[in-house]
């Protein structure tokens, strides 16, 4: 059994950026592994945890190990960093119950107000590093999300288009037809399950 050293009183911290936490559940993982490596985690969100110390006295080779191991991984480039933001930004959007401010905004917006940073900037950097536009992206986290829905069955076709932003429910069934290859009723009805997780969405 590890033994878990008493909380560092020291005040410097750092921050670790990691890739593939889209979910409650990573938060949870992460934590877990990391204070299993003694380490005092401050705090745990989607991409990044906060840990006591100095980035130069951190064990980062176990870190990053036990991280891959749960599927998770370690960035160090700051490029990287931003397109990891992006992403969960868009996540938080489509998949999370964004309030009605926020709905009102063009993505656009949204994510220049979240980063910090000139659309223009995300949408050439995130094309050059994912080879996929950022429009193009979001369309498939909510073609992702209208599977969700669909499955759970508690929501009209009507209501999945308005509460995913779609001008009508064609529009919805346009773009579901284009990406998946079926009509949202159809999809609905089938028994086998087409979904992915949500950290592999725009993979092969």
């Amino acid at each position: 059994m590890t033994t878990r050293k008493p909380p560092s009183t020291s005040t410097d911290t750092t921050t670790l950026y990691i890739k593939n936490m889209v979910c409650d559940r990573c938060i949870r993982v992460v934590k877990e592994e990391l204070q299993q490596l003694n380490l005092d985690v401050r705090s745990v969100v989607l991409g990044e945890v906060v840990v006591s110390g100095n980035a130069r006295e951190l064990p980062m080779e176990r870190i990053r190990a036990v991280l891959e191991e749960n599927g998770f991984q370690l960035i160090e480039d700051r490029r990287a960093r931003i397109i990891e933001r992006l992403k969960i930004a868009i996540v938080n959007f489509v998949h999370r119950e964004a309030d009605e401010e926020q709905k009102k905004l063009k993505y656009s917006v949204y994510l220049s107000n979240e980063l910090g940073l000139d659309y223009h900037y995300l949408s050439t950097l995130f094309s050059s590093v994912e080879n996929v536009t950022i429009e193009h992206h979001i369309i498939l986290q909510k073609i992702e999300r209208a599977k969700e829905l669909l499955k759970y069955g508690e929501l009209t076709l009507s209501e999945i288009a308005d509460k995913l932003g779609y001008s009508s429910v064609q529009h919805l069934s346009n773009q579901f037809r284009q990406i998946t290859g079926f009509t949202p009723t159809v999809f609905r009805s089938m028994t086998s399950n087409l979904r992915k997780p949500i950290d592999r969405v725009s993979r092969p």
